[in-house]
């Protein structure tokens, strides 16, 4: 089997249906690494970098439309907008042919956005709704952004993984990390400790309304949460250890709608069980399948998953 199965990878992705799970239960012990198996002793002790937040910088932030943004974090692959209204507001960005569109509190609320597609020339345009599903455009701004690195836009807070230093999930792995000595290590005392505490809500998944916005903090402190719940709390926790996280949304099969997070380690190893750590590389491990007790060999499968949006 089995070289698919490589959750732990230089790069690991964590798979979480966003709506309409179809893995459920309890957790399978046939499915899960466990943390601190590293087996290389060669590896050089992980050291935390400091931690990254997303501050909205008032003294660098220009008017924009009826409110601000703040576009002096492009580097480091994030921005800042925020904005008042008496009616809805979005946040677009577009780079070349890609386009995200996020809603965006119309109370003034800083809110931080991912710069997600690379280096190139970016617009940021702040919409207002003026019709029940039209929107005008009423601020706009184009600036050329060259990343200090790809991992830049994942190893910070943003609207879809939302955290700081003194949020619950941040001190929560600071535990599950404090006898780690590798990334890879600390990727693995996460995911263990999500499949064990962390149960699928089949309600709110019956339930959940277009434009939820995840809390890692709330997920954590009821112990259950949808796919998109999963993804968020566990792109949260790695990236405050600084693991860079990505946050996808796509499709497993062909309707089914779903979010999942690549995570990347620098380690080389191997992680029990069937779980390998190797190094400069993205894989997949499916915490939501995983917890529901789903085989391995069935979540690996990369053909089924199509990614659309990442944050």
């Amino acid at each position: 089997m089995k070289e698919k199965i490589q959750l732990l990878a230089a790069a690991l992705a964590l798979i979480l249906l966003l709506c309409g799970c179809a893995a459920r239960g309890t957790a399978s012990n046939d499915a899960k690494p466990a943390a601190g198996d590293v087996t290389d002793s060669n590896a050089a002790p992980y050291e935390v970098p400091a931690f990254r937040d997303s501050v909205f910088n008032e003294d660098e932030a220009t008017a924009f439309g009826s409110g601000e943004i703040d576009l002096s974090q492009l580097e480091g692959g994030i921005i800042g907008v925020k904005a008042q209204s008496d009616t809805r507001l979005k946040m677009q960005i577009v780079c070349g042919e890609d386009k995200y569109n996020y809603d965006l509190p119309n109370d003034g609320t800083a809110t931080f956005f991912p710069l997600n597609m690379g280096n190139g020339t970016y617009t940021f345009r702040l919409m207002e709704q003026v019709g029940d599903s039209k929107y005008a455009c009423i601020g706009s701004e184009d600036r050329d952004v060259t990343l200090k690195d790809e991992f830049q836009p994942y190893l910070r807070p943003n609207q879809m993984v939302n955290y700081n230093k003194s949020s619950d999930c941040i001190k929560k792995v600071k535990e599950l990390a404090a006898n780690c000595t590798t990334d890879a290590d600390i990727a693995a005392a996460v995911y263990d400790y999500m499949v064990k505490n962390i149960q699928y809500d089949t309600e709110k998944a019956a339930t959940v309304q277009n434009g939820y916005l995840p809390s890692p903090d709330e997920t954590l402190k009821t112990g259950k949460g949808i796919c998109f719940d999963y993804a968020s709390l566990a792109a949260a926790m790695l990236r405050s250890e600084g693991i860079p996280c990505k946050l996808i949304t796509g499709y497993v099969g062909e309707e089914t709608y779903h979010a999942w997070n690549s995570f990347y380690v620098e380690s080389e190893g191997w992680i029990t069980v069937e779980i390998r750590a190797k190094a400069d590389e993205w894989q997949r491990v499916d915490i939501t399948f995983a917890a529901g007790g789903m085989p391995a060999g069935e979540i690996q499968n990369d053909s089924e998953y199509t990614t659309r949006f990442t944050y």
